[in-house]
């Protein structure tokens, strides 16, 4: 009888190891074709917008295959490493809604012979269009060693190389990267992966492409002035100058019409093909300084007068519920200035306004917006129009009064707590910088059509109210896209080549950067928004303002109960398996004290 309860637990107990046994290597099979996990987070940064999502399922999208090649797969430090395990894995989420439609493989840039390591390296190079290499030195078994990294990806679609993408900075030759430096460089690179990779598909993939057109002939934004910013858009948009003739059709082509910082009057005939424009469902771009100001007389005399700039927009912009005022706003929250000859020379600006993002998908979550010498924007009433405010100023704000008279001495006035205001903290305070304006349109020109086409044929097809749904945006400064740029004769003296200066003045503005204060500015995210908002290609903008908020660790917490927590670490897994050796003990005492008894 004892033999065959002996038999029968031992005959469970192998069936019990059997079936954990297939079980676990069943649960791992099925692990290797389903990637599936649960973010926990709270601002769920693991997990995919549901832009993304929408944009990767949706066939129509993207049909024939892409294939992405990412160029990390060789021995990489841990830091790396861990970089690379993470554009796997977005990747492989990625696959979860595209399926098949993207393939993905790690490329290793050391195999081969040196003249095809080299032939390689020119290809990603592309003339310093493509992937830019990173040297990065590291301490490994007691000597330093230097590794030279790819840090990007190709994308191929339909049999070719269409777009390319940069996770980490390049470095320049000669000067390589302590490795101890590119962590914050790899934990922002980290939480941009999805924005980087779905925005270089949605360019490698685009069938087609919207006309942007920036306006020139009023004293506009020129071409050099505005190469960052037409930069940031061609990959997206087609983008071109745009002049306006006698032809109603003049902007029959665009869809989008940026007007940036013009200071000029427009004549009626213009202003007719604007509003005609906007009737047709056009999108309307205006960025406007309402004053003009002279930063050297400034400097030199320690205050200026400003003039009006009067154009004829301000008018036509009235009609669609958008008023632009001839003062400038001044914020508490704002960058500094130098000041010459002061005791104190640099002093917070208060013209220069650190722009409060709101919740608009334009300006939600991204770094405040630097608008230097900004004017208030209003909204005047329209029933039929949406109207959102996209930039404000802080509640510690205020406005001046009609073309002020601008002194550097104004902030000396208020103290190192200045109070532009009554009860700064009031969310009335807030002015608008920046107002979008949605719906149906009245004409400016309803009921009076311009007399240079009140005899012209094509004029029968006026249209005096939208004849689809529009959209016009008006912000109170134009400068803030303006670039910096250099001046570089050409070879033969036929004329000057323009390009922008080193410093992205989108990101970080140079002159505030001469005062150490250092502002990575959201201006060059913003713009970005603006266009895809504007022109209806919102599936990024999602991503691009995601917040993803990195804690940062309190030292004074650290040094105080750093002890206590080093002891907890080091005793709690003691005392752990002594507790677990002293209880396999108690078992076995009592298992071999029956079977004796």
């Amino acid at each position: 009888m004892a033999k065959n309860t002996k038999r029968s637990r031992n005959l469970f107990g192998w069936t019990l190891f059997i079936v954990l046994a297939v079980g676990l290597v069943f649960v791992n099979i099925i692990g290797t074709f389903v990637n599936a996990r649960v973010d926990m987070t709270e601002d769920h940064r693991f997990s995919l917008s549901d832009s993304t999502k929408s944009f990767l399922s949706n066939e129509n999208n993207f049909q024939n295959r892409l294939s992405i090649k990412i160029y990390l797969s060789d021995n990489l430090p841990a830091e790396l490493k861990t970089f690379r395990d993470a554009i796997e894995d977005k990747l492989k989420e990625f696959k979860v809604y595209a399926g098949k439609r993207i393939e993905y493989q790690f490329v290793s840039t050391n195999e081969g012979t040196d003249a095809e390591k080299q032939e390689l390296y020119e290809n990603l190079y592309a003339k310093g269009k493509g992937i830019m290499p990173l040297d990065v030195v590291y301490q490994k078994d007691g000597a330093q060693t230097q590794i030279l990294l790819w840090p990007g990806a190709t994308i191929d679609y339909e049999g070719s190389t269409v777009s390319s993408i940069q996770f980490l900075p390049g470095t320049k030759a000669g000067r390589p990267m302590p490795l101890q430096q590119l962590g914050p460089t790899i934990n922002n690179s980290v939480k941009n992966l999805e924005y980087m990779l779905i925005s270089s598909i949605r360019r490698a993939t685009q069938q087609s492409k919207k006309r942007i057109g920036f306006l020139q002939g009023h004293g506009e934004l020129r071409y050099p002035e505005t190469q960052r910013v037409r930069s940031l858009l061609s990959p997206y948009f087609n983008v071109a100058d745009v002049y306006l003739n006698d032809s109603l059709g003049a902007l029959d082509n665009i869809d989008g019409l940026i007007i940036a910082r013009p200071t000029q009057q427009f004549s009626n005939k213009e202003l007719f093909l604007i509003d005609q424009f906007v009737m047709r469902g056009g999108r309307l771009m205006c960025f406007m300084d309402a004053l003009s100001i002279s930063p050297d007389s400034l400097q030199a005399k320690g205050q200026t007068h400003t003039k009006r700039i009067t154009t004829g927009l301000e008018k036509m912009l009235f009609d669609y519920g958008l008023k632009l005022n001839d003062n400038y706003v001044v914020d508490a929250h704002c960058a500094p200035i130098t000041v010459p000859y002061a005791k104190q020379s640099i002093v917070p600006w208060f013209f220069y306004v650190l722009a409060t993002p709101t919740p608009h998908p334009i300006s939600r979550n991204i770094e405040p917006v630097l608008l230097k010498y900004v004017s208030e924007v209003q909204f005047v009433g329209n029933e039929n129009l949406a109207q959102s405010p996209v930039l404000t100023s802080s509640t510690n704000s205020n406005v001046t009064g009609m073309a002020p008279l601008v002194s550097l001495g104004m902030p000396l006035n208020y103290g190192n707590n200045p109070k532009l205001i009554d009860n700064p903290e009031n969310e009335v305070n807030k002015r608008c910088l920046a107002g979008l304006c949605e719906g149906y349109f009245d004409s400016h020109f309803k009921n009076r059509i311009a007399p240079v086409y009140a005899n012209n044929p094509e004029a029968k097809s006026v249209l005096e109210k939208s004849s689809v749904e529009g959209k016009v945006l008006l912000i109170g400064n134009g400068r803030f896209i303006a670039n910096r740029y250099d001046s570089i004769p050409n070879r033969d003296s036929s004329g000057y080549l323009y390009r922008p200066q080193a410093n992205n003045d989108l990101i970080r503005d140079a002159e505030i950067a001469q005062t150490g204060y250092q502002l990575y500015s959201g201006n060059q995210e913003f713009m970005q928004n603006v266009a895809d908002y504007m022109l209806g290609e919102s599936s990024v903008i999602d991503i691009r303002s995601r917040q993803v908020d990195i804690h940062r660790i309190d030292s004074k917490k650290v040094a105080e109960y750093a002890g206590f927590y080093k002891v907890i670490n080091i005793l709690v897994p003691c005392i752990g398996i002594l507790l677990l050796a002293l209880l396999l003990r108690f078992i076995r005492k009592r298992k071999f004290a029956r079977k004796g008894s």
